[in-house]
């Protein structure tokens, strides 16, 4: 079995920087790991206590969510993508996004013959899925509408980016909504990183001004991880057409996938509240700024990044030069390979450690 998953799958890309991570922790004052995206702040105290008040939960939850929850996630939803027409049928929570992007392609019905479509430079868990699968996986450059739709079933976009920050604009994502609404291609959107733009204002594929009226062949995904601190309780969710939405119901009852009822009380208390949003935001802002301006001062060059919580720099080099002179430093960076050839000159930088290990590295890189 497990040379039958090797053929199956590419390396797990992290296994790949354990020598560089020891090398940087033998910096005499210990490791900066800005090499992956998880939150170090605390979760935010009116979340905690959702969790704690519903922690007497002794029967099994249902895998569409409470009332409570749904309410949350369409009025959330509303406020923040400007979807209309959304209803409870329309959201659907799922355990974590990056399980949901692993196994939609198989959730789908998807397999040999058919090809899923996903961003390069890209999060590389949108190959896996279809590999997963049995589909074919398309990596593609520019603009999807480029792409020979023949046997295309599943279109990803991601903006903002991961790991380059990107942002697509209105224009782009309307012409790429109709171009696959022409083709018959379901375009899903990961949109973890909608609420962290910093130069350029996020877009959902549900906005109006992106797909008009209907949500039909779309669907968004949507994360806590990132805006509430929630990545240890992997709450996230979908939205859009709930024709699709409903086909993944189906399958996702029988195959038992309930979130928690407790992290779904959680989530109506996060989704209410604006305010610890804000706050964090103005944490990662300022960790972003000292960032930026290190990198730069010592002759890199950051692109795009005008999003998410990366900064995308190059000097110009192969990625693993660059990983390997950081880590000397005690500063762990993810090679941009990690995310496919296009990112081979790249490193991707997590501004997520807390504001003592970002002065440390500032101080290091200059």
């Amino acid at each position: 079995m497990p040379s039958a998953v090797s053929a199956r799958l590419p390396v797990f890309p992290w296994d790949r920087l354990a020598p560089y991570k020891a090398t940087a922790a033998e910096h005499p004052d210990g490791i900066v790991d800005l090499s992956v995206g998880t939150p170090v702040d605390p979760v935010p105290e009116l979340v905690q206590r959702a969790l704690r008040e519903a922690a007497d939960s002794p029967g099994y939850p249902t895998v569409w969510g409470t009332a409570a929850l749904r309410d949350a996630l369409v009025g959330w939803c509303a406020r923040r993508t400007g979807a209309v027409g959304l209803d409870h049928p329309g959201v659907l929570p799922v355990i974590g996004s990056k399980e949901l992007v692993a196994s939609l392609p198989a959730q789908l019905g998807l397999g040999p013959g058919d090809r899923v479509a996903y961003p390069e430079p890209a999060y590389p868990t949108y190959e896996v899925g279809a590999r997963l699968a049995g589909a074919q996986p398309v990596p593609y450059r520019g603009s999807p509408t480029d792409l020979d739709p023949s046997g295309l079933r599943l279109l990803w976009l991601n903006s903002p980016a991961n790991p380059t920050g990107r942002v697509l604009e209105a224009a782009e994502l309307r012409a790429i909504v109709a171009w696959a609404r022409t083709h018959g291609v379901l375009v899903v959107s990961d949109e973890c990183y909608l609420e962290l733009g910093w130069e350029a204002e996020p877009v959902s594929v549900l906005d109006p001004a992106v797909c008009g009226d209907s949500h039909h062949g779309l669907v968004a995904v949507h994360s806590l991880s990132k805006r509430s601190n929630l990545a240890g309780y992997r709450a996230a969710f979908l939205a859009g057409d709930q024709r699709v939405l409903g086909e993944l119901l189906a399958v996702r009852k029988h195959a038992g996938m309930m979130l928690p009822a407790p992290v779904q009380a959680a989530m109506v208390a996060a989704l209410g509240d604006q305010e610890h949003v804000t706050e964090q935001r103005a944490r990662y802002a300022a960790r972003r700024a000292l960032l930026r301006d290190a990198l730069v001062a010592r002759g890199f060059t950051i692109e795009h990044s005008e999003a998410s919580l990366y900064l995308w720099a190059t000097r110009r080099e192969p990625c693993w030069e660059t990983v390997a002179e950081l880590s000397k430093l005690g500063v762990l960076v993810a090679p941009g390979d990690f995310y496919g050839a296009a990112g081979e000159r790249f490193v991707r930088v997590a501004f997520t450690a807390t504001d003592e290990r970002v002065a440390s590295a500032v101080a290091r890189l200059g």
